[in-house]
C-alpha cells in the first residue's frame, strides 16, 4: 500500500509564465477560413471591377464614335454658302474626340490588369497601377464632356447677349448626335470614379 503511493506520479502545475509562451504559437497560424474569405471578397471586388471597366469602355467608345461621325448638310442652299454642321468645325468638339478616344483607348488596355486582379486577388501592384491611372483619366474625361456640354446648351438654346443664335432648330440631327455623346460621355465619368472608389476599397483591406 505504502510502495504504490510512492509511485504515484507527482502534478506539476503549468505556470503563467510557460501559458505565455505558448500562447503565440497558438496565435501565429491564420485561419485557412479567414484566408479563403478574404480571398473571395478580394476576386467578388476584382469581378464587379472587370464590369464596370467594360461598360465604361462601351460608354467612351460610343461617345467618341458618335460625335466623330456627326455632320449635317441641310438641304436647301444658295449659290455661295452651303449649310453643314460637323464636330470639327468647333474646337470643343475636336478636343472631345481627342480625349474620349485616349480614355477609350486606356480602358481597353486596363483590362487585362483587371483580369490579372482577378487571377491574384491579392496582388497590390496591379490594383495600386490601376488606381492611379484611373484618378488621372477622370479629370480629362470630365473636362471634355463639361466643356462639350457647353457648347451643347448654347446650340440648343443660344445666347441672346452674346448674339448668338441656337441652331438646334435647324441641325437637329447634329444636335441630337452631339448630346448624346455628352451623355455617353458623363455616364464614364460616373463609372470611372466608381472604379477608383473600388480600388480604393480594395487596396484599403490589404
Amino acid at each position: 500500500m505504502e510502495k504504490s503511493e510512492s509511485t504515484r506520479p507527482i502534478e506539476i502545475a503549468e505556470t503563467s509564465k510557460e501559458r505565455k509562451g505558448k500562447a503565440p504559437l497558438l496565435a501565429a497560424a491564420p485561419p485557412v477560413a479567414a484566408e479563403h474569405a478574404r480571398r473571395g471578397y478580394k476576386r467578388g471586388i476584382s469581378i464587379f471591377d472587370l464590369i464596370l471597366r467594360i461598360s465604361a469602355m462601351a460608354s467612351a467608345l460610343a461617345a467618341t464614335i458618335s460625335m466623330g461621325t456627326t455632320e449635317q448638310t441641310l438641304p436647301f442652299f444658295t449659290q455661295f454658302f452651303q449649310f453643314q454642321a460637323s464636330y470639327d468645325d468647333l474646337p470643343t468638339f475636336t478636343f472631345f474626340v481627342v480625349a474620349m478616344a485616349i480614355v477609350s483607348g486606356y480602358l481597353i488596355l486596363s483590362i487585362p490588369f483587371s483580369i490579372v486582379c482577378i487571377v491574384r486577388p491579392l496582388a497590390v501592384g496591379p490594383r495600386l497601377l490601376l488606381i492611379i491611372l484611373d484618378t488621372v483619366i477622370v479629370p480629362l474625361t470630365t473636362t471634355a464632356a463639361g466643356s462639350s456640354a457647353a457648347i451643347v446648351y448654347l446650340a440648343h438654346n443660344g445666347n441672346s447677349g452674346a448674339n448668338w443664335l441656337a441652331i438646334c432648330q435647324q441641325f437637329d440631327d447634329f444636335c441630337q448626335r452631339v448630346s448624346g455623346a455628352v451623355v455617353a460621355a458623363f455616364i464614364t465619368v460616373v463609372l470611372l470614379i466608381f472604379l477608383v472608389v473600388l480600388s480604393a476599397i480594395a487596396i484599403r483591406k490589404h
